[in-house]
């Protein structure tokens, strides 16, 4: 220790100032027993030039000759054996927390330095763990089962599977060897590891049910953690639910219980009563119920039996000849007689594997499937007595067989023809603008009317207290009224269509104007848009108060809706897929109907909201009526169909005639 002193000494001041990283970081004062002792009899005055820094490892020189490294170790433990008093042995604790330092002559620098030793820590050291040879980590084992080893060390070698014995040698080694029965399975290095009498005593405790820490007092002094000015609890120390004594009864859960309680009393809930010594199982006999009306259910399908055809070496008159062979494999597979030709074998080994086997069971799971449970009887009737006798044609006369009248309307072709609600006037209209009158029992003609452009539409209001028709051209409605008519319903036509007090005007693009003379029959007229174009069908209401009508335009403004007693016109839909072909009101409910091409909607104007959309199938829609039920709608079309739908079944046609 003296000679460490002195060279301490000569060491530069610079040296003695500097502090290592490893003596600020740990707060330690690392002294000699000198220093200590020098300490002592100053007055325990502390300097912090006396401070013995941790000495820095050259990184330069890592390595040192065995034979100096024992020299030194010997003059050093001499000099310890020399410089060691009676008075060291209070300071032996303290002083073998630190290594032991060595100074030696470095091989590559030449200049003296100073070397610790190499710190070996022990398997329960806080600096280390036990060194573990296979590095491979948390990962499943038997990925190594079919390989040599176990895993990889540290440098990346392959850690060897360790030699395993059979049962014979592991009940050998329980016997002979004391501490296997202490021993556990490592995964990691696939072998048995000893237990350490600390995990031993581990066990032990846990099987006990003791506490694992052998150090652990149960019955040590209560350290009051909350006793005292600012100690109080402020945060529960347990998150267990409330006890019950401490809840508040319930007004709601008293109600339920005092419900069923008066239930019990009144005899309305019974409980089960009590099992006594006496009760015996019932018992039922399964066989005295009554038999069954039903027939018992019918056996499965048994399959055929094999036939000379399915042996392997059938006779010769069973093998076909190239002819029978080419005719059966012309033939579909529903006509021929077998499923397969017959071969000839020599030996039963020699028979190849079946090729319709796959095809045989499933087809006999289908026969099992297909098969029936119950026998019915079946009805012999004859199809000719379904079909019910028609009339002779003779017992349906009278029936139109010739042309009883003729109405020659001129050169122009017709485009329309309607009605009268009575049945004794028909009137027409056609291509050249005319629109003609017609008297149904006589045949002639009883009136004629004018107008600029096709006649589009033609259709007789369906009131019977009036008698008036609308008819449709470019871009314009007249409402007409036929001549001779009887003063009364004269009257009711005239106040209907020209009232003495006429209803407030409303803001629409559509115009209703009043004809001043009605020398010509003309009484109303309204003004389309002129975007509508020619009005090719009016539908009315069968009140009479409503009609609606349909141009050829393909547009917002096609389809209008009017109000003769308000004169009031509205455009029904904003948006119109399609271009529209008819229109329809139900008879009954607030329901419209609109044809397009391929499609019939039905929509529900109080609501104002699309009901359903009945599919026809039809390429173009020509035609469209209703039942006056309102249930059944017949829709036509240019492909020579007829679809007949119930409104109430379903949104397809019920019946499709052509």
């Amino acid at each position: 220790m003296a000679r460490a002193a002195q060279k301490k000494r000569k060491e530069p001041e610079q040296d003695e100032d500097s502090k290592s990283a490893f003596a600020e970081a740990v707060r330690l004062e690392m002294l000699s027993d000198e220093e200590k002792h020098e300490g002592k009899e100053g007055g325990d005055e502390e300097s912090d030039e006396e401070v013995d820094e941790f000495p820095e490892i050259n990184a330069e020189s890592d390595s040192r000759s065995d034979d100096e490294g024992d020299v030194e170790e010997e003059g050093d433990e001499g000099e310890d054996d020399e410089g060691s008093s009676p008075s060291d042995s209070e300071s032996d604790s303290i002083s073998d927390i630190f290594p032991k330092s060595k100074d030696i002559i470095s091989e590559v620098t030449g200049h003296p330095k100073r070397v610790y030793p190499e710190i070996e820590p022990e398997y329960d050291s806080d600096s280390s763990t036990e060194d573990d040879p296979n590095r491979v980590g948390n990962i499943p084992s038997h990925w190594y089962d079919d390989l040599p080893h176990v895993g990889y060390d540290v440098n990346g070698k392959r850690v060897l599977r360790p030699a395993k014995g059979d049962e014979l040698d592991k009940f050998l080694a329980t016997v002979e060897d004391p501490t296997s029965w202490t021993s556990a399975w490592d995964k990691n290095t696939q072998m048995d590891k000893p237990l350490s009498p600390e995990e031993l005593d581990i066990i032990r405790r846990l099987q006990a049910g003791e506490n694992p820490d052998g150090g652990y007092d149960p019955y040590g002094p209560t350290v009051e953690w909350f006793t005292g000015k600012g100690k109080e609890e402020v945060m529960p120390l347990s998150a267990a639910p409330e006890p019950k004594r401490r809840w508040l009864p319930s007004k709601w859960e008293k109600q339920k219980i005092m419900k069923i309680v008066r239930a019990i009393r009144r005899g309305r809930i019974v409980g089960s009563k009590p099992k006594t010594a006496g009760d015996k199982p019932q018992l039922y006999d399964i066989w005295n119920e009554p038999p069954s009306n039903q027939p018992p259910p019918l056996p499965a399908p048994k399959p055929a039996l094999p036939t000379h055809v399915e042996s392997y070496n059938p006779p010769e008159e069973y093998l076909p000849t190239d002819a029978e062979r080419k005719v059966w494999e012309n033939t579909d597979l529903e006509d021929r007689k077998h499923d397969h030709l017959p071969q000839k074998y020599s030996s039963l080994r020699l028979v190849p594997a079946y090729d319709l086997f796959i095809k045989q069971r499933f087809n006999r799971q289908l026969d099992l499937y297909l098969a029936p449970r119950i026998q019915r009887t079946r009805l012999n009737i004859d199809p000719n007595s379904l079909i019910p006798n028609l009339p002779s044609p003779s017992s349906l006369r009278p029936f139109p067989n010739y042309c009883s009248l003729k109405f020659t309307h001129g050169n122009a072709r017709v485009r329309c023809i309607s009605t009268s609600p009575d049945g004794a006037w028909v009137v027409s209209g056609d291509d050249a603008g005319n629109v003609n009158l017609w008297e149904v029992n006589v045949g002639r003609e009883i009136s004629k009317w004018c107008f600029d452009g096709k006649i589009g539409a033609v259709e007789w209001c369906p009131r019977t207290d009036t008698s008036y028709f609308v008819v449709g051209t470019e871009d314009k409605l007249h409402f007409i009224v036929p001549p001779n008519l009887p003063s009364v319903i004269l009257h009711a036509t005239q106040s209907a269509l020209a009232p003495a007090a006429l209803p407030p005007a409303t803001e629409s693009p559509i115009k209703w104007s009043s004809s001043p003379g009605q020398e010509d029959g003309v009484i109303l007229t309204i003004l389309l848009p002129a975007v509508s174009g020619l009005t090719k069908q009016i539908a009315w209401h069968r009140k009479g108060d409503y009609l609606a009508t349909v141009s050829n335009r393909e547009s917002q403004g096609s389809v209008w809706i009017h109000q003769v007693s308000r004169r009031h016109s509205q455009a029904p839909f904003k948006k119109i897929k399609g271009a529209v072909q008819l229109v329809l009101f139900h008879p009954i409910k607030p329901h419209f109907f609109v044809a397009t091409q391929r499609y019939v909607r039905l929509y529900n104007l109080a609501e104002q909201k699309l009901i359903k959309t009945l599919m026809p199938g039809i390429k173009w829609i020509s035609s469209m009526d209703i039942h006056p039920s309102g249930d059944h709608v017949i829709v036509g079309g240019y492909d020579k169909k007829l679809c007949w739908f119930d409104l109430e079944l379903n949104d397809k046609p019920y019946k499709i005639l052509r």
